[in-house]
């Protein structure tokens, strides 16, 4: 699964950190707020996008008055405190990072989220020196399964594509590591877990945990 793999890049939420969940109750406050009604589809609807996009389809498909600046900050105002307090690392995950650094492999995040709020997790979890390269969905990004955002990585941390392994955990994600020419290894997570099979089928690997990486 390593072999002549010269960087790991991880999205964040659903693959780093079990925090899917977490977006489900935001999405369901923020509306609630505006007295909108939470459709069952959203988060499915909103698989890959990164933070800009997702604000400009909430404001498109919901008429949401305010901004997509003001729409974005509110979601940060309400999640920072999950992140940095509630929010727990995927179970055998700090091995996988240990073994990088034990083994000159490169690491780098590529996620959807927020600038903030992946640097106040991070931060939380002790892991702001992990990585080489983190980029986030505020740096104006196409969205998955376009690969700019691992490609972009892929520069960062200046291997190329071809070696590099992609940890994700949604279609979307694993489209766009594939997309990018790299391997996938898709890590289980129940929120998506109604598109199993299709995750089976796209990635070249498939994991239910960390800990299951026999190294």
């Amino acid at each position: 699964m390593f072999k002549d793999t010269e960087a790991f890049i991880f999205d964040m939420d659903g693959t780093l950190v079990d925090s899917m969940g977490i977006w489900k109750e935001i999405d369901i406050e923020y509306l609630s707020s505006k007295e909108i009604p939470f459709p069952e589809d959203l988060q499915k609807d909103l698989e890959g996008m990164c933070f800009h996009d997702t604000a400009r389809y909430f404001k498109k498909r919901f008429k949401i008055e305010d901004p997509c600046d003001v729409i974005e900050k509110t979601w940060n105002d309400m999640a920072e405190y999950k992140y940095t307090h509630e929010v727990d690392l995927k179970d055998g995950v700090l091995d996988v990072l240990s073994y990088a650094k034990d083994n000159g492999i490169k690491l780098g995040i590529a996620t959807s989220n927020s600038r903030r709020l992946t640097d106040a997790l991070l931060k939380a979890k002790g892991l702001e020196d992990t990585f080489d390269y983190v980029l986030t969905g505020c740096e104006s990004l196409k969205s998955k399964p376009d690969p700019e955002i691992y490609l972009t990585a892929a520069s960062g941390l200046n291997v190329e594509p071809e070696k590099c392994l992609v940890f994700e955990d949604i279609v979307a994600g694993i489209k766009a590591g594939k997309n990018a020419g790299m391997r996938v290894c898709c890590v289980d997570d129940k929120y998506s877990e109604y598109c199993k099979e299709e995750k089976l089928k796209l990635s070249d690997y498939y994991i239910y945990s960390y800990d299951d990486i026999d190294y």
